[in-house]
């Protein structure tokens, strides 16, 4: 009599293995999201992300933080301060980098969606830098010309109408700009054009801070603008006056601070509702002597001393 046959039972181990694996993996991210920004656990990360003309300051405050507190690691990243602002809505991100202050209907949405209203810190400021070509003979400009460049309806379209001749090439003027997104490219319009004026037709717009001057750097009768901490050897920042005929000012440490440039602007950061933990002991350094040496360093102009003391008195 014929025994029944039983199928003999194959165990396939890769595929068990992957199995195995794809759980430790899983494991390990909840393990490390556990660990996030409120302090818990034995390693914090920070995600921070926004405004590209902050993320080489971001970079150097993240790589110097991680000797000072090596429990801790800042993930950084930039995409513009709208990409920053839009984590933040999401409650993605445990600080946003922006250039530009949140809008009120920004502050809504992050309200309505995560239930804190965004806290606003004061980190730095930068000095919004007009470049062209290093072998412009342009010196300096005015708002008021700067506008007629940039504007809808603007009448400078040549170099020659500002005096500059070029040694070769074309006469027209290549207007370099950001990507709506950029809290650049909206501190621009607001303190140059004006909030009711567009740019004119026909500018290039660029993804990044590094990109514009990179552009600028190789096309002689082009003119960007930029974080003053984006200057290379290849393109040369001209001095701004407020109005035609008045003195004008390179954008300096000193010349931002006492006002005396016109075209600057705070660097900010926000987090959702007070910040706590982690999180607030590396905004306090950021704030703290230390930190702002690091602003310096990298091209922007730090908080002046009173200044530094009213943020470092937040909660």
């Amino acid at each position: 009599m014929d025994l029944p046959r039983y199928r003999k039972r194959v165990v396939r181990w890769p595929i068990l293995l992957l199995c195995i694996l794809q759980i430790c993996l899983i494991f390990h991210a909840c393990l490390h999201r556990q660990s996030s920004a409120d302090g818990a656990g034995t390693h914090t990360t920070i995600q921070n992300t926004g405004s590209d003309t902050m993320v080489n300051l971001a970079q150097a405050w993240a790589e110097i933080y991680s000797t000072v507190a090596p429990d801790v690691s800042v993930e950084v990243s930039g995409g513009g301060s709208g990409t920053g602002i839009a984590a933040l809505i999401n409650g993605t991100v445990d600080i946003a980098n922006c250039s530009r202050k949140m809008e009120p209907s920004e502050i809504e949405a992050a309200k309505k969606n995560t239930g804190k209203d965004p806290y606003e810190f004061l980190v730095g400021y930068d000095g919004l830098g007009i470049y062209v070509h290093k072998s412009s003979t342009l010196d300096s400009l005015s708002l008021e010309q700067l506008a007629d460049i940039y504007g809808e309806k603007g009448g400078t379209t040549r170099w020659r109408q500002l005096g500059v001749t070029l040694a070769k090439g074309s006469d027209e003027i290549i207007v370099v700009s950001r990507q709506s997104n950029s809290g650049t490219y909206h501190y621009f319009r607001e303190a140059v054009l004006g909030k009711k004026r567009d740019f004119r037709l026909g500018t290039i717009d660029m993804h990044g801070s590094k990109d514009v001057v990179e552009l600028v750097g190789r096309t002689p009768n082009a003119i960007g603008y930029s974080g003053m901490g984006y200057a290379t050897e290849h393109v040369k920042m001209i001095k701004i006056t407020k109005k035609l005929g008045q003195k004008a000012y390179l954008p300096t440490i000193e010349n931002t601070q006492n006002g005396n440039y016109p075209i600057a602007r705070p660097l900010l950061m926000y987090t959702l509702g007070e910040p706590s933990g982690k999180v607030h002991q590396y905004l306090d350094w950021i704030l703290a002597a230390e930190g702002q040496k690091i602003v310096q360093e990298s091209g922007y102009v730090p908080l002046t001393m009173a200044a530094v003391s009213s943020e470092e008195k937040k909660p």
